[in-house]
C-alpha cells in the first residue's frame, strides 16, 4: 500500500533508511577505528580535528587528557554505537578521504536512488539529517554506486548544526533553516524516537521498516510505515510521483 504526501521537502535519515546499517557497522566503523590514532597524532592541529579532540576532553571532564585516552574514548563510543558529535566528526574526516581515494563506496538500497531522482524531478527538495557528520554525508552521497547524488540534495544536517535527532527542537531548527513550513516537511527514518520528535515539531513522518535492520522488530510505533521508498508517493510543485 502506498502512502501519499503533498510536501515541499523530504528529509532523509541514512542508516536503516536509505542505506544498510550493516554496511556502516561492518565496513565504515572498522575503517575509522584503524585510523583514529594516526589522525589524532598527525593532524591534531587541523581545526576540525582539534575541535573534536577538545570536545572529547570536555566530555571526559579532563582538559589535559592525552591523545591515547582520547583515542581509547573514541573506541569505547564506537563499541557502544554512541552518536557523539566528536566521534562523528572524526569519522567523517576519515570516511571522506576513504571515499575520495576509492577505498569506500557508499551503500544505498535499490529502491532509494530512483525515488530520490523522481522526487527531485517533481520539484521536491531533498535534505539529509543524520547523526553522521556533514562531511561524512557529503562523501556518502557523492560516492554512491549510481554516481554523485549531491546535485539532488539541497542541504545536509547533523547533530552539530541541527542538534540531537530525538529532540523536537532540532527539527524546528531545520525547518527554520530550510524555510519550509513544518507541515510541508516529510521525514523518513527507521527510528521511532526520531519520528516522534519530528512529529512533535509539526512535521509529517514515515517509518521506513526494512527486514534485517536493527529497528525492524521494534516497528515504527503509530507512524505511517513503509517497507521501501516505492511505497511512498510524494507530490510537489504540482506534480505527483
Amino acid at each position: 500500500m502506498t502512502a501519499s504526501f503533498a510536501v515541499d521537502a523530504v528529509v532523509l535519515d541514512i542508516e536503516g533508511t536509505t542505506s544498510a546499517t550493516g554496511f556502516v557497522v561492518d565496513v565504515l566503523y572498522p575503517y575509522s577505528r584503524a585510523r583514529f590514532g594516526a589522525l589524532l597524532a598527525e593532524r591534531g592541529a587541523e581545526p576540525a580535528v582539534a575541535r573534536a579532540i577538545e570536545q572529547v576532553r570536555a566530555e571526559l571532564g579532563d582538559p589535559g587528557a592525552g591523545l591515547d585516552r582520547v583515542e581509547e574514548t573514541l573506541h569505547g563510543w564506537l563499541d557502544e554505537d554512541l552518536k557523539a558529535t566528536p566521534l562523528k566528526t572524526l569519522q567523517g574526516v576519515i570516511w571522506a578521504e576513504g571515499f575520495a581515494a576509492g577505498d569506500l563506496v557508499a551503500h544505498f538500497y535499490d529502491d532509494v536512488v530512483p525515488a530520490l531522482r523522481a522526487w527531485h524531478a517533481a520539484g521536491v527538495r531533498l535534505y539529509v539529517y543524520s547523526s553522521g557528520s556533514v562531511a561524512a554525508q557529503r562523501a556518502w552521497f557523492a560516492s554512491s554506486p549510481a554516481g554523485d547524488l549531491l546535485p539532488l540534495v539541497s542541504g545536509l544536517f547533523d547533530t552539530e548544526n541541527a542538534g540531537a535527532k530525538q529532540e523536537p527542537g532540532s527539527y524546528r531548527r531545520i525547518a527554520a533553516e530550510t524555510g519550509v513550513a513544518p507541515g510541508r516537511l516529510l521525514f523518513l527514518s527507521d527510528r521511532p524516537g526520531e519520528l516522534d520528535a519530528a512529529r512533535a515539531a509539526g512535521w509529517l513522518a514515515v517509518g521506513v521498516r526494512r527486514p534485517g535492520e536493527p529497528y525492524f522488530e521494534q516497528g515504527v510505533g503509530d507512524h505511517v510505515e513503509a517497507g521501501s521508498f516505492d511505497e511512498i508517493s510524494v507530490s510537489g510543485s504540482g506534480s505527483t510521483v
